[in-house]
């Protein structure tokens, strides 16, 4: 979600910081939609008005974020009645508080599937010659004995557990809301960068909101942003913003997810169920420092690349939206005191995702009239099935133009059965994604891969056994690492709050 809020803070606060924040984040918005176009589109967000004040308000605000926009603006905003609202948005209350809904303002943002883009980019780099690795550690840095400047580092292979040096001219942390641990790998003194924040978010089924339309309330009861919006073919709620510790696995808690389910309830003429809640989580925002801040909210969420130890570049802060031009400035920073001399400009505006190239919205038409699903029945027997529509429009939108090679593997090799009743993932996904796409464990699939722990953590976890079952082919694992799999995906998935896997009260 683009920055509404910092726009607010921009116009009615004469702040011509955050103002350059915001043309700076729509640039990249839109560069983003262009470069992964399967995986990034725009989403009209509707924000109910319950008084004239708030319609003519929000209103002029919006027609100033269409105006800031200018050429990169996706569609303009526009005011819509009480009656056109409650036709576009169902479950919207016309009442709230003793008030009556006047009428709403839409604006256009932009939504990707943040898991996908992020594996893009990893083959997109490894394309273009990068070494990609996961699943490895920096354990030490290694120095140079008379500069001490740092030269490389001491990695550690996770799986393996072997460790290795590498060497560099230059490195760059850009370890999200561990850069600091990382700072303190090469200086133990280094003082803290991070402000880390958590953003609790949760999933509900798909009738909650109307697909292709979410609601946003910029100013809640206690003055946060709270939205909903259509996700993955289910409904996605949030978000909380309060400081908290760094743990690899961050857990939400209850008074978040009840945060948010009350948020939300002022705004719906349907009853609000904690029960209703098929996933929550919680994550890490790594926002940098400001001495003078008071509060996260108050923090920049500007990025900021330093060196402050010879050779290793940080940075930090930031947000999705702005990740190319993030990386364009630690890579411009590492030139800098690597002394390197780059054959080129920086090309990456313009440079097409893994998938996007050639990628047209039609693209799942010619899936489902070309290839059929074959899937393997309980009894072994192998039985053809079509390639549904919800099937080839996942498959298009998550792969791009690569969609047909996971369609060939569900054809050929009997891999065409979904992984979870009502989710459109499929058995060949899994195969490709080891075959293709440094998919390593069950947890790479089920979160990094796919969103499925993230839409429903009760369904990832029923799809656990088969997901594991296709992977120990691809790997070759044994039965203990397949036992040890089992036990670290459902580690992983504990850390979720589904109504399934807490102890909660029903909600209103």
């Amino acid at each position: 979600m683009l920055g509404v809020r910092y726009l607010e803070k921009a116009v009615f606060g004469l702040d011509y910081g955050q103002l350059k924040l915001v043309f700076h984040a729509l640039e990249e918005r839109k560069q983003v939609i262009e470069n992964a176009p399967h995986l990034c589109h725009a989403l009209p967000c509707m924000t109910p008005c319950f008084d004239w004040f708030e319609v003519v308000y929000y209103w002029m605000g919006l027609k100033m974020y269409d105006l800031v926009a200018g050429r990169r603006l996706l569609h303009f905003s526009r005011y819509y009645s009480a009656q056109e609202s409650v036709e576009l948005f169902p479950t919207l209350a016309r009442k709230g508080k003793g008030r009556s809904l006047r009428g709403t303002v839409v604006y256009y943002d932009g939504q990707m599937n943040d898991s996908r883009l992020n594996v893009g980019l990893a083959c997109t780099a490894a394309l273009a010659g990068a070494a990609v690795l996961n699943h490895a550690e920096v354990v030490s840095f290694l120095k140079d004995e008379g500069t001490q400047r740092i030269i490389g580092a001491r990695i550690r292979d996770n799986l393996s557990g072997q460790e290795f040096d590498a060497y560099a001219k230059v490195v760059v942390n850009a370890a999200g809301p561990f850069c600091d641990s990382v700072r303190k790998m090469a200086n133990k003194d280094a003082l803290p960068m991070i402000c880390p924040s958590s953003g609790v978010h949760i999933v509900l089924p798909d009738y909650y909101s109307p697909d292709g339309m979410g609601l946003i309330v910029p100013k809640t009861k206690d003055g946060r942003v709270v939205f909903m919006l259509p996700w993955l073919g289910r409904t996605i709620a949030g978000t909380t913003d309060s400081s908290t510790s760094i743990t690899p696995l961050p857990e939400p808690n209850e008074n978040e997810i009840q945060f948010i389910l009350d948020a939300i309830c002022d705004y719906l003429n349907i009853k609000v169920r904690r029960t209703d809640v098929l996933s929550a989580w919680s994550g890490i925002r790594p926002l940098a420092v400001d001495p003078n801040a008071k509060n996260t909210e108050s923090i920049s969420r500007d990025h900021v690349v330093s060196e402050d130890y010879p050779g290793l570049v940080t940075i930090t802060g930031g947000k999705w939206t702005t990740y190319r031009s993030m990386a364009e400035d630690a890579v411009n920073a590492a030139i800098k005191t690597g002394k390197l001399s780059p054959s080129n400009e920086c090309i990456t505006s313009n440079l097409r995702l893994i998938g996007g190239d050639g990628w047209e919205p039609s693209i799942f038409t010619v899936l489902a009239q070309q290839y059929v699903r074959m899937k393997k029945s309980d009894g072994g027997k192998v039985v053809p099935g079509v390639m549904d529509t919800a099937a080839a429009k996942h498959l298009s939108h998550a792969y791009g133009t690569l969609a047909e090679r996971v369609a060939t593997i569900a054809q050929n090799e009997n891999l065409g059965k979904r992984l979870a009743h009502g989710y459109p993932y499929l058995e060949a996904e899994v195969a490709y994604c080891a075959r293709n796409e440094y998919c390593e464990s069950a947890v790479d699939f089920i979160a990094r891969r796919s969103r499925l722990a993230f839409l429903d953590t009760d369904a990832a976890s029923h799809a656990l056994p088969r997901i594991i079952e296709i992977l120990a082919r691809e790997h070759n694992w044994d039965k203990s690492r397949q036992k040890e799999e089992m036990q670290k995906a459902k580690e992983f998935l504990e850390t979720f709050k589904s109504s399934k896997n807490a102890h909660f009260h029903d909600g209103k």
